[in-house]
């Protein structure tokens, strides 16, 4: 009988030391995120096999794994039932918060710069899939000829859905930039407001920066730049804003410091980030153009295989951040997404990998293995890898290559067929309807899955012994 979320969250306390040793707890998609005062005092391997708990992850900050929804309750219980709320549990004095400031700038540049990206993002993806969605299925009843008024209705008010998030992104993600960096929000909003107005149109041709005969080739256009320019606009708004103000009376602050902040701001922009990143973009399309649609199949075959091989190893170390303006950009310059249905195929090649680990546990009755999966399975079909990753395939360490091998396979063949989305988020099964296009874009995409799954299952199935499992 499995254990119930009550239960779950009791041992959970007990085993990371007590309610007196929780600084905070929080809900992550899969994970209960728990905040430790002193980490020593968690006793992990214990908390590793018990009953419910999928994987582990952390120190000082615990992340302990135990599946989609579930997440949420346990902590809904630990919060209630247990009083340890985000709110009071946090007592932090001046020296936690300044060994935590010393801990994000030991993580260097790179990293800060990619934790930016996906606090700007991260909260956008419910919108993003919910959009992609709409239109997508917006396009199929379209894409069927019907002339029947409930269903024209119906196509119109689902691109209504989707247009209001997607036509508008570059404010969404202007307003969120503005949370990172600092700034005012409803100024950031208008930064990314000014890049997709018409009014660039009419400076850039007063500049001479207008191209007549082929606009979309002009040095300053309306969108040029796409999102990275907005995220470039937008920081510079923060540096100008807060200058602004340590100079401008308190009397007058309301009025002059998002005034002048604005206009300096919108200067630079127009001038200087917009064309400058226009061209970043443009070359970033460019490059991926030689890797991702080349004019040679053999290429595609090749890219596809090693970026759905590799995109796991990625995740674990936070570099999956990074594709996410990639994302952006194809979205607006090419109308669709060709990265993210490659990489998709990766969380696929686990639940492959799994299944055939499940057989192998069968055979030696390892009942451990068997609830684990049971459990994070229907997850991962969902796309949801993250019980699978840290509960079964990375602990045993072997399958996690043999899952990313498999997974090969079908981001090879997604991108020999050129599959698109039109937004991107979760994957597996729910990323269907994401797929631009019935027969070239879910159908093929869930072909695609099938082959992960089969590649995943068979590679794990000829590498991984029943021995490697009696161990674990």
């Amino acid at each position: 009988m499995a254990v119930n979320n009550k239960d779950l969250a009791k041992r959970i306390i007990e085993l990371v030391g007590g309610k007196e040793n929780i600084k905070s707890v929080s809900p992550c998609m899969t994970r209960v995120r728990i905040r430790l005062k002193d980490a020593s005092k968690a006793k992990k391997d214990e908390l590793k096999k018990t009953e419910g708990v999928l994987g582990l992850q952390g120190s000082s900050t615990l992340q302990v794994v135990i599946g989609p929804g579930k997440a949420r309750k346990v902590v809904d219980i630990m919060n209630e039932d247990f009083g340890i709320s985000q709110e009071s549990a946090v007592t932090e004095d001046w020296e936690e918060s300044k060994e935590e400031r010393k801990a994000q700038m030991d993580k260097g540049p790179f990293r800060r710069g990619l934790e930016t990206i996906a606090g700007i993002f991260i909260p956008l993806i419910p919108a993003i899939i919910a959009a992609g969605i709409f239109n997508g299925l917006a396009n199929v009843i379209n894409a069927t000829g019907t002339e029947a008024s409930v269903w024209v209705f119906i196509a119109t008010l689902f691109s209504l859905i989707g247009s209001a998030f997607l036509a508008y992104f570059a404010i969404f993600t202007g307003i969120n930039s503005a949370k990172q960096f600092g700034a005012t929000l409803g100024l950031g909003g208008m930064i990314g407001a000014m890049t997709i107005l018409g009014q660039v149109d009419e400076l850039s041709q007063m500049l001479g920066l207008y191209n007549e005969e082929v606009p979309l080739e002009s040095i300053l256009i309306t969108g040029k730049g796409g999102i990275i320019g907005v995220i470039f606009g937008v920081w510079i708004l923060a540096k100008v804003e807060k200058a602004v103000r340590k100079r401008v009376p308190d009397v007058l602050d309301i009025i002059l410091t998002p005034m002048i902040s604005l206009l300096i701001t919108s200067l630079i922009l127009v001038l200087g980030v917009m064309p400058l990143t226009g061209l970043i973009s443009d070359g970033l399309i460019s490059f991926l153009q030689l890797f991702i649609g080349s004019d040679y199949q053999l290429v595609n075959i090749i890219s596809g295989f090693i970026l759905s091989a590799l995109f796991l190893p990625m995740v674990l170390v936070g570099l999956h951040h990074g594709l996410i303006p990639i994302y952006a950009i194809q979205l607006e310059q090419l109308g669709g997404v060709s990265l993210f249905p490659v990489l998709a195929m990766a969380g696929a090649g686990q639940v492959g990998a799994a299944i055939a680990i499940y057989l192998k546990a069968r055979k030696i009755n390892h009942l451990r293995m068997k609830s684990i999966i049971a459990g994070a399975l229907p997850a991962g079909f969902l796309g949801i890898g993250e019980p699978l990753i840290y509960g079964v395939t990375l602990p045993l360490g072997k399958p996690f290559i043999t899952a990313g091998l498999g997974a090969g396979f079908g981001g090879a063949f997604i991108m020999a067929t050129r599959v698109t989305a039109g937004a991107w988020g979760p994957s597996g099964l729910v990323a269907i309807p994401l797929m631009q296009g019935f027969w070239g874009g879910m159908v093929l995409y869930l072909i695609g899955l099938v082959i992960s799954y089969i590649g995943g299952f068979i590679i794990t199935n000829i590498f991984v012994s029943t021995k490697e499992l009696e161990n674990v």
